[in-house]
């Protein structure tokens, strides 16, 4: 299992990210996807995540309404769409996926919200 994260950036406060993970080495349209994320000395916490077939998203209560996770199973890609960019925004951003039992994790990438 292969999950590799990219579009992390510097970005300005209320602006936009996409954030992209392509995923390999398991049968992806079988399995949940979930964004993590982990900012400097916090704990890593759940931002949303989506349904093997992409009909059922849920949010942290923290990203309601900006935030916007999809799939494509036809490509093993997973995104996370970053409205109206917040300071607290800023963290490392993971990929993950439970499959056959196991957790498996990206490399993670930054994004920082910042003027």
């Amino acid at each position: 299992v292969q999950l590799v994260e990219s579009g992390g950036a510097l970005v300005q406060p209320g602006g936009s990210l996409r954030l992209s993970c392509a995923a390999s080495g398991f049968t992806f349209s079988r399995s949940v996807m979930r964004w993590y994320r982990q900012a400097p000395e916090k704990e890593r916490e759940l931002v949303a995540h989506i349904s093997n077939s992409g009909g059922s998203t849920n949010y942290a209560d923290s990203v309601k309404g900006r935030f916007t996770i999809s799939r494509d199973n036809a490509k093993n890609m997973v995104y996370l769409q970053m409205n109206s960019l917040k300071p607290e925004d800023t963290a490392v951003y993971y990929c993950n996926t439970v499959w056959m039992f196991s957790n498996y994790w990206g490399q993670g990438t930054q994004v920082t919200v910042s003027s």
